[in-house]
């Protein structure tokens, strides 16, 4: 890992960078919201928006470098994120927000696929597991990193929105001058939503209930602890804490997963996150608990994208692989948009549990259903599934198909041994 990382670490350092950035302006905006007097629903509003505009980068990006390249799209985005992260606290209005987190999901989508094939480029077939590793550590570590950031400026200045704007800024250097060559760019059709679906149920329906938790989680975490009363460093410290679960319970639950019938593991994972989020509505304001439901939940809904696209790819052909993963991506987007509306009306109705009641409500129905799936039909026999590999719900459709090579990879290697 140590022979990939060093050559790639331009590539990774601008994208823990770019990660710096939009994890800090995530929960910036859910802090400064309710300060500019924004209700809890508009602030739900304003924080679906970016799923919104992250799911339409996703599929006209790949157009727009066709058509100008990876270059000048990099640059045309990125510029745009940094004006948009100004542009904040200068218009505090919430339908000007909704407007400019459409564009700023817009940009970072864009940013993240260009940036993403460049480093799928760099690997080979022998590294690209290790590749997708350390990809999924800079994302978690650039978030994690970003709520440090958080406790060093005033909420309701500038300075803080100075900063992600910065960050992204120079993110773009160790990137545009790195050695690696500009790449190829051609991403495959994907496959109908029926076909997914007829394949994989639990696929489909897992990656839509998903979505909605990881927006929750990602777009709703800051608005939830400053409406249950957190002070500033200890809403740092509480999103942190969703991270840290899903770095570190990502790898024992890769493990498990080459060993065991998927279905079962996204049952029991899915239900430990469900329960933990229960507890997290009758915790009240207890913060140490709180921290302990958020390690818990986090690291129950992060791993579970990954284990979704190795249990789909467990009844795909290898030819198939690659192309599943843009309806995967594209069903994942509008669980996406629906979970910060759905959880803003949940907090406005009861209080700041409902917030652990979606995410609660979602994750036990996931449990259910892969339960529900495992009486269906039976599981395939361990040499003929594919290694799991670890991909962020955040990802773009450059990183997901890298992981689908990654699995089309492994299944070449098992048919040989067999």
């Amino acid at each position: 890992m140590l022979r990939v990382f060093l050559h790639s670490w331009p590539l990774l350092l601008g994208l823990m960078l770019l990660m710096v950035g939009n994890g800090l302006q995530g929960t910036l905006l859910g802090v400064r919201g309710p300060i500019e007097g924004f209700s809890t629903f508009q602030m739900s509003l304003i924080m679906a928006a970016y799923f919104l505009g992250f799911l339409g980068g996703s599929r006209a990006t790949p157009e727009l470098i066709r058509r100008v390249g990876h270059v000048r799209v990099f640059a045309a985005l990125g510029s745009l994120i940094s004006a948009v992260l100004i542009l904040y606290p200068s218009i505090a209005n919430p339908w000007a927000w909704a407007v400019l987190r459409v564009l700023i999901g817009f940009c970072f989508s864009g940013v993240y696929v260009t940036t993403e094939s460049w480093l799928n480029n760099s690997a080979t077939n022998e590294t690209r597991g290790q590749t997708l590793s350390l990809y999924m550590i800079v994302q978690m570590v650039g978030i994690i990193a970003a709520q440090g950031l958080l406790v060093l400026g005033d909420p309701s200045g500038f300075i803080l929105f100075i900063v992600p704007s910065v960050l992204v800024s120079v993110s773009f250097a160790p990137i545009l001058l790195s050695v690696s060559p500009t790449p190829a760019f051609d991403m495959t059709k994907p496959m109908s939503l029926r076909e997914l679906f007829h394949n994989s149920p639990l696929g489909c329906v897992g990656s839509f209930l998903l979505g909605g938790v990881f927006s929750a989680q990602f777009g709703m975490a800051a608005v939830y602890a400053t409406q249950a009363g957190m002070e500033l460093a200890q809403i740092s410290i509480f999103i942190a804490m969703i991270y840290v679960g899903a770095l570190v319970l990502q790898y024992p639950i890769g493990w498990l997963s080459d060993r065991m019938d998927r279905r079962a593991l996204v049952m029991a994972v899915a239900a430990m996150g469900g329960v933990a989020s229960l507890v997290g509505i009758w915790s009240g304001s207890a913060f140490t608990v709180l921290l302990g439901v958020a390690f818990l939940m986090g690291g129950a809904a992060n791993p579970l994208y990954a284990l979704l696209i190795a249990h789909t790819n467990d009844f795909l052909e290898v030819e198939d692989m690659a192309a599943a993963s843009g309806g995967l991506i594209f069903i994942n987007g509008l669980g996406a948009i629906a979970g910060p509306i759905v959880t803003g009306w949940l907090m406005s109705t009861m209080g700041p549990g409902g917030y652990w009641l979606f995410i609660g409500l979602l994750m036990l129905a996931l449990a259910a259903y892969a339960a529900y799936r495992t009486t269906q039909r039976p599981a395939p026999s361990s040499h003929e599934t594919g290694s799991y590999a670890p991909v962020m719900p955040s990802a773009s459709p450059v990183a997901v198909e890298a992981a689908q090579e990654y699995f089309i990879d492994a299944q070449d290697e098992t048919n040989i041994e067999h």
